[in-house]
């Protein structure tokens, strides 16, 4: 097999950064220009250097330096690229099980939505620090939010050493200060955490931004240079209801203001509401459009799933999200990749799609084009960051392996990552968390809940868009 990447037998000219060895690797093969297939390499090392990837292949085809910062002795683990959230509410753990069966409309306007009118700073802070723990657990290593105060979630990304695509939430009804907060929060820390923070603009959805203010993000993102992420035809009661009030469909209405020729992409969360005749606005999109599904979210509401396979069909990416866990009540991406394959194997009706191999690369390579980092993160060669987790498959759980990329999608559990890696920084080994305290932040968070979850003040953030009467 041909490794992808150059340098497959470079030697080594100077100490690594962190080596690890005797696990098995998950690579992408090219296959077509256009298509790639998920493989493994067994016996295989890992050298890292400069928080890039140097080397990946069969231990054998390298001499494996003596000299290492770290060294990662991995036998009877996978080595897989850090998975990625591809859209979530990092600080919305603090609402973990606030709402619980409801329908949507109700959830937001009665529960949540009440409550995140009186959310602090702090709050924010918090709830983004205990996700980003969670998150390091599970072996995620870069995850897209979408919120608000977020210079502090920002700040959290930098101190817990996770990679992160940030954008700051805004509604029309915050008039043009919430746009010009969200352009701003985009340029400060564009590139912020020595590089593992990008940004983008981040309007709420169609239904909450109208669509003068849609337009005018579209100029901005020009303008500026930046991608845009937000909801859009999340379930498709949202489609009805902008056809009645808008005669088009939400991906409609993001063609018509432009939002689907932004030259750095338009990433869409859900579309569990996207319709057959959306998909030509889609193909003919002037930028790079994806999607991110989250679909333990979907199963909660009721909702529809992401119609992936024909997304697929069009050339659309589709990452995998767990949403905020307000809505999933957890981030676990490797939960999202299992329901994943088999809802759209339900909703196709065909056991032969969504396999396991092709839920694989969704986590992997789909997800990195989901969140504009195709070329820096998604796969483990040389040249790439170097954003690694290792999962230990010697649980009984996980035994005995018949198919490696099976077991990975159905039989591992976020539990089972023992190593996670960002930029050839070791955030979590053999189960420590390294950088992040979490007894501290859960105990504040704890103190302040009375408060946090507090609708007496008789505010609400936004109000949901209910089908007309």
């Amino acid at each position: 097999m041909t490794l992808p990447g150059p340098g497959t037998t470079r030697q080594p000219q100077r100490p690594a950064d962190l080596v690890i060895t005797g696990c098995t690797v998950l690579v992408h093969e090219a296959v077509r220009d256009d298509e790639e297939r998920i493989e493994f390499v067994e016996n295989a090392a890992l050298v890292v250097r400069d928080g890039v990837i140097d080397f990946v292949g069969p231990a054998g085809d390298v001499r494996v330096p003596s000299a290492a910062a770290e060294r990662i002795d991995a036998r009877g683990q996978v080595a897989v690229p850090g998975l990625i959230n591809c859209h979530t509410h990092a600080a919305m753990v603090a609402l973990r099980g606030v709402a619980e069966d409801l329908p949507a409309e109700e959830w937001f306007d009665d529960v949540v939505w009440p409550i995140e009118a009186g959310l602090t700073p702090r709050d924010v802070e918090l709830g983004a620090r205990l996700a980003c723990a969670e998150m390091i657990r599970g072996g995620v290593t870069c995850f897209a939010d979408h919120y608000f105060a977020m210079d502090r979630v920002a700040a959290v990304v930098a101190e817990s050493g996770l990679r992160a695509h940030l954008g700051e939430a805004f509604f029309s009804s915050q008039g043009e200060e919430g746009r010009a907060r969200s352009v701003e929060f985009a340029l400060r820390y564009r590139g912020a955490a020595g590089g593992r923070i990008t940004t983008a603009l981040a309007p709420h959805a169609p239904y909450t931004v109208d669509e003068a203010d849609l337009a005018a993000t579209a100029a901005l993102a020009r303008e500026h240079g930046l991608p845009v992420h937000l909801h859009a035809a999340e379930s498709r009661a949202q489609t009805d209801n902008s056809l009645a009030r808008h005669g088009a469909t939400p991906v409609g209405v993001l063609e018509r203001t432009g939002l689907l020729d932004v030259p750095e992409g338009t990433l869409i969360a859900h579309g569990t509401g996207v319709l057959e005749r959306d998909l030509p606005a889609l193909e003919r999109a002037g930028g790079p459009v994806a999607v991110a599904t989250a679909p333990r979210t979907y199963l909660k509401f009721a909702w529809p799933t992401t119609p992936v396979r024909a997304l697929r069909g069009i050339g659309v990416p589709v990452g995998l999200a767990t949403d905020g866990a307000a809505s999933n009540n957890s981030l676990d991406v490797w939960e999202a990749m299992a329901l994943t394959s088999l809802v759209q194997k339900a909703a196709e009706g065909d056991p032969r799609w969504l396999t396991s191999r092709q839920a694989l690369h969704h986590a992997t390579s789909q997800s990195a084009r989901a969140v504009g980092l195709g070329d820096r993160i998604g796969g483990l060669a040389p040249g790439r960051r170097a954003d690694i987790a290792l999962v230990d498959l010697t649980g009984p759980h996980t035994q005995p392996v018949h198919d490696l990329a099976a077991t990975l999608v159905h039989s591992v559990r976020a539990g089972d990552v023992r190593t996670t890696v960002v930029d050839g920084r070791v955030l979590m080994r053999d189960r420590e968390l390294l950088t992040v305290d979490v007894p501290a932040t859960v105990r504040e968070l704890g103190e302040r809940l009375p408060a946090l979850v507090d609708r007496g003040h008789g505010g609400r953030i936004q109000s949901y868009d209910r089908a007309p009467e």
